[in-house]
């Protein structure tokens, strides 16, 4: 089933390649430095430093990140105070926490997240649409989001 900007209303949980590496760092987990992995990732832990990851990132409900994520995919219901960057798509989840800088091609927030910062969401398309993005100037996408909760 299609929404009226021609995306999937499907939603799909991230899947598991049998190939891909995976790695648990469970709740109760702290680290302080810089984190780097090749496939997937689920952190339910605390993380002081940046994340990076080839494949997807999951970050659960009690995660804590204070540093930047990057990686192709990022899946968020926990806390950043930091850039997130994804090469093809973040989903927020109701739980999730974020203050700083979004870029990602495909952005997709749940009801309930806690977002202050901008986005920079480049869609399906990147930044050509039907009728040249219909003769608007040539400016990123950037949109200032600011929704106040508890961070």
């Amino acid at each position: 089933m299609r929404d009226m900007f021609g995306l999937s209303t499907t939603k799909k949980e991230p899947a598991h390649s049998q190939d891909e590496p995976l790695t648990f760092l469970a709740r109760g987990f702290e680290f302080k430095g810089t984190l780097i992995f090749d496939g997937t990732v689920r952190i339910d832990g605390v993380v002081s430093g940046a994340i990076q990851s080839k494949g997807t990132i999951i970050l659960g409900k009690h995660a804590v990140i204070e540093g930047d994520v990057s990686a192709g995919t990022i899946v968020s219901g926990g806390r950043i105070n930091g850039n997130v960057i994804a090469r093809e798509k973040v989903r927020l989840l109701s739980t999730a926490a974020l203050m700083g800088t979004i870029t990602t091609p495909l952005l997709d927030v749940e009801e309930g997240v806690c977002l202050k910062g901008t986005c920079e969401a480049q869609g399906l398309h990147g930044e050509k649409s039907s009728k040249e993005s219909l003769q608007r100037p040539a400016e990123p996408n950037k949109v200032m989001i600011s929704q106040y909760g508890e961070l």
